[in-house]
């Protein structure tokens, strides 16, 4: 039976879109070249901050953040940088008595951005506020003591499968890989991640019948 959904945010709810074009606003390259060095790092196995330190080489990627929001111009968040299926979802899930919880590598600012969008849910927390990143096991221990429930009754849901599918299923969490972004699109059909994925989706609005049919099964066997 699941009790809590945990979903990663970037390329899962929120679209990357704005963050990876500021970026090349601010290094005065071309919004499509840094995507296609993204791209890169993906197809590569890379960190996707990899794209910027291959842009200006010996990057420190805190310390440019850090200028761009004394800048003002840090981040940014509203309603048109979410996928379209993300209220939906969040809220179905509600309605089945699934808590919902969002955390993921973000900002504390960011964490400010998510609170103010009114989204269904009832936790958001950021690396940035926990102190801990994925894919580190201290992260996903916070999940779990966010999630309030069993780990093999929580899901983690992400596309990227290096930082959510496969440290979420090491720290004993159910998962569920995304089929959304590069990553997400890139690496869904690899074996590894078809088999370490507990269930693998196109779209958010896919959980709430995962949930029901989890419940209808427990309540079935017990």
């Amino acid at each position: 039976m699941i009790e809590t959904i945990v979903f990663d945010v970037g390329e899962t709810l929120v679209r990357d879109d704005r963050y990876w074009a500021s970026w090349a606003d601010w290094l005065g390259i071309p919004r499509h070249t840094i995507s296609a060095l993204v791209g890169a790092a993906t197809v590569q196995n890379r960190d996707n901050a990899d794209a910027l330190r291959l842009i200006k080489p010996g990057m420190d990627v805190g310390e440019a953040y850090r200028a761009r929001e004394a800048a003002g111009r840090g981040d940014h968040l509203d309603e048109s940088d979410l996928y379209p299926d993300v209220r939906p979802a969040l809220a179905s899930l509600r309605a089945l008595g699934i808590r919902v919880v969002l955390a993921g590598n973000q900002t504390v600012r960011t964490g400010e951005l998510l609170r103010g969008l009114d989204l269904p849910v009832d936790l958001i927390a950021t690396s940035g506020e926990w102190g801990v990143e994925k894919p580190s096991p201290e992260f996903f221990a916070r999940v779990i003591e966010a999630s309030g429930a069993a780990p093999d009754r929580t899901v983690y849901v992400g596309d990227h499968p290096a930082y959510d599918l496969f440290p979420a299923r090491e720290a004993g969490l159910r998962a569920a890989h995304l089929r959304r972004g590069p990553w997400g699109y890139l690496w869904a059909d690899d074996p590894e991640v078809i088999e370490a994925a507990d269930w693998r989706i196109d779209n958010l609005t896919q959980l709430a019948a995962i949930a029901a049919e989890q419940r209808e099964r427990a309540d079935q066997q017990g």
